[in-house]
């Protein structure tokens, strides 16, 4: 047997065995109309950017923040935040393009750059011409690329368990998974509920605090039609930062630095280095908590982005 045709029995035995253990979790995609009647709030909005219609929130009043999330997640990650912070400010939360009720972008484009780009028109679009920006995971790494590039316009920077600087430690193998031909393929139609409560369980400190709301949701949004797709292609663009965190040291606003101590997923020492990298930043670290501290502990966490964010007001 030559070679080739070792690597084709050996490609075709895989994905019998992906179909055969997968059968009962195929799941094709949910209509975005069924998606948002389900999921669109009273405080939910829309608006037309770069062909995307772009599903966000615009809640209280006072100086804005945008709060941009993960990956695989959306702006209802925010919720306890948004809570906490509408009192005392303009909160702006955004599903970016491929997740939540956004859903897909026509460019398929989503690097860091391109996406910093896209929050950056969208800012633009309702008409924001300062605003502090807080982002968690991949949306970590979207917002310091934005405040890269828009520095007069970027007031305070809030980053959690951020993405974006070189790792020394592959990626959780959900995400490398999209790296397999065949493979990310396959996982744009076959998305067990139990894989979304898996990787909500790995993210918290405490796993006995992720709820069932919140695994249906994540589990729900992520089949909004294209989403899956979105991923796919996302995961397979993104990488490290082609060298944009040699600008770090140029940062010039406040930045405050918000980890999980308990963080499997990007760890602690990250938290660390950005703190070296980017000028008087100040650093909290939150024992017990894992990727997301923002929704595991919404209290805790919106406390110190809120004293952050009013420092230096008069």
């Amino acid at each position: 047997m030559t070679w080739k045709r070792a690597l084709l029995a050996f490609t075709l035995l895989v994905i019998g065995a992906i179909a055969a253990l997968s059968a009962y979790s195929y799941r094709p995609d949910l209509s975005a109309g069924e998606v948002e009647q389900r999921y669109a709030t009273v405080d939910s909005r829309f608006v037309r950017v770069d062909g995307v219609r772009v599903h966000y929130i615009d809640v209280g009043t006072g100086k804005p923040i945008v709060l941009i999330h993960g990956s695989n997640s959306s702006l209802f990650d925010w919720q306890g935040w948004t809570t906490e912070l509408r009192r005392d400010f303009r909160v702006i939360a955004l599903d970016l393009p491929g997740h939540g009720l956004t859903g897909p972008g026509p460019a398929k484009r989503y690097t860091y750059i391109d996406q910093a780009r896209f929050v950056d028109d969208f800012t633009r679009s309702i008409r924001l011409p300062s605003y502090s920006v807080a982002g968690n995971s991949m949306g970590g790494s979207v917002a310091w690329h934005l405040a890269l590039m828009e520095p007069t316009r970027v007031e305070k920077l809030i980053l959690v368990d951020s993405v974006g600087l070189p790792r020394e430690e592959p990626r959780p193998l959900m995400f490398r998974m999209y790296e397999w031909p065949v493979v990310d393929r396959l996982l744009t139609v076959f998305t067990p509920r139990e894989s979304v409560a898996m990787a909500l369980h790995d993210a918290f400190g405490d796993p006995d605090r992720v709820t069932d709301e919140e695994i249906d949701r994540t589990w729900t949004l992520l089949r909004r039609e294209g989403n899956r797709e979105a991923t796919r292609l996302r995961l397979q663009q993104q990488g490290d930062s082609d060298g944009w965190e040699s600008r770090l040291p140029s940062l010039n606003m406040p930045t405050l630095i918000l980890w999980g101590a308990n963080d499997d997923w990007v760890l602690p020492k990250y938290g660390h280095r950005f703190q070296a990298l980017i000028p008087n930043a100040q650093l909290i670290t939150y024992p017990g908590l894992g990727h997301l501290p923002m929704l595991e502990s919404p209290e805790a966490t919106s406390r110190d982005a809120r004293t952050f964010l009013l420092a230096g007001r008069g």
